[in-house]
């Protein structure tokens, strides 16, 4: 049997990625190809559990490296648990955040490096990158807006961090990106809704071509 296809959504808060995973799983289910959807941190019952006490920790939260430890272990029970037995038996897995937010949340504007965040993810994850990441790019004005619309009662403990936070981790997405080409795609997220999803199917046209 044909192993699957990974494909992960990256980019800042407010970018776009919920609505352009759904649109694509609706786009290669209309394909004829089974595909599952998920998200990080999160996936299973586990990372679940982990997720909501990283989004919402008790107490006066958790440092930098306590953050990172505990992304790495929900994302170890995501992959052993979800995304590898999906892959194996041929399926799509769209996943809404993987590796590259650590490496950009974490290990940029958190300060713990890149080099810490890939040894947590290689211990915990084997090493594990899609085959495609799609690094969706709004910025600042339409995230801002975006954000608005979305309501503040719905921020988290990240979502929630300063400005001056979330500009290192755009900063940070766009080093990872610049340093992995052939993967990471940066996809323009500013205009339309299906303006952005084309650019999306473009990148991933030859893939499909050849699962027919």
């Amino acid at each position: 049997m044909r192993r699957g296809y990974f494909i992960s959504f990256e980019g800042g808060e407010g970018a776009g990625k919920s609505t352009q995973a759904r649109l694509l799983r609706e786009a290669l289910e209309a394909r004829g190809l089974e595909v599952m959807s998920t998200r990080e941190p999160g996936g299973t019952p586990g990372a679940e559990a982990i997720r909501e006490l990283l989004l919402h920790p008790p107490g006066e939260g958790w440092g930098a490296e306590a953050e990172a430890l505990l992304f790495a272990a929900a994302r170890s029970d995501h992959v052993s648990r979800l995304i590898e037995p999906a892959l194996a038996i041929g399926k799509w897995v769209i996943c809404d955040r993987f590796i590259d937010s650590s490496r950009a949340y974490q290990g940029g504007a958190g300060g713990l490096g890149d080099e810490q965040i890939l040894a947590l993810h290689r211990i915990g994850s084997q090493g594990l990158l899609p085959d495609v990441s799609f690094l969706l790019e709004a910025g600042a004005t339409e995230t801002a807006a975006r954000l608005v619309r979305r309501g503040a009662d719905q921020s988290d403990a990240i979502e929630g961090r300063t400005a001056d936070y979330h500009g290192g981790v755009d900063t940070a997405f766009r080093t990872i990106a610049s340093a992995e080409p052939e993967r990471i795609h940066r996809i323009a997220s500013s205009g339309s809704v299906e303006e952005t999803h084309q650019a999306i199917m473009e990148v991933l046209a030859p893939v499909l071509e050849c699962s027919r």
